[in-house]
């Protein structure tokens, strides 16, 4: 499990070393709830792809290392000409959890996502502009109408179901 206090140590640690993040999933919702309403056993984060070769280094020297590649991971080519996973888990030696998803941002702005960049999905710049607050700290995070969009297509487990349900019921948005 991944605690509220080292959700917020992580994240101003990476965004410290420059790096732009964008949390979704559990935490994500939470902090657009403005509180947490469960155990989290991951901290879900959007990465830009460019970043992904110095994040992995920066975070295994921190301990991490590589968990799983996801099924939807698709490798590909980045700008040092290294093949490079787009959708993976990082975990530390404390069993703390880093679901990393990486974007391609075009011109606009937008969030390609670069594990399924030919399917047309991306995250708008509009997307990509929500907050939220996690212990009195205001972290960058998808807003809750992509969080909606993102659990779609898929059997959902009953906590994510209640997720949405606390979303709908504070945003009005339909699930």
């Amino acid at each position: 499990m991944i605690s509220a206090e080292e959700v917020i140590s992580i994240y101003q640690y990476l965004v410290d070393n420059d790096f732009n993040v964008w949390m979704q999933g559990g935490w994500g919702i939470d902090a657009l709830l403005g509180e947490q309403t469960r155990p989290h056993k991951d901290l879900d984060l959007l990465i830009l792809f460019d970043d992904v070769g110095r994040l992995r280094r920066l975070l295994e020297s921190d301990g991490y290392s590589l968990k799983e590649i996801w099924s939807e991971n698709r490798w590909v080519i980045d700008k040092r000409g290294v093949e490079t996973a787009t959708a993976f888990v990082l975990r530390d030696r404390e069993d703390r959890e880093l679901d990393l998803h990486a974007v391609f941002l075009n011109d606009r702005g937008d969030g390609i996502p670069a594990w399924q960049a030919d399917e047309g999905f991306i995250y708008t710049k509009q997307d990509l502009a929500g907050d939220g607050i996690i212990t009195g700290f205001v972290v960058q995070c998808i807003t809750p109408e992509k969080q909606m969009v993102c659990h779609k297509g898929y059997e959902l487990p009953e906590k994510q179901v209640k997720d949405l349900e606390l979303l709908h019921e504070k945003f009005g948005i339909d699930y």
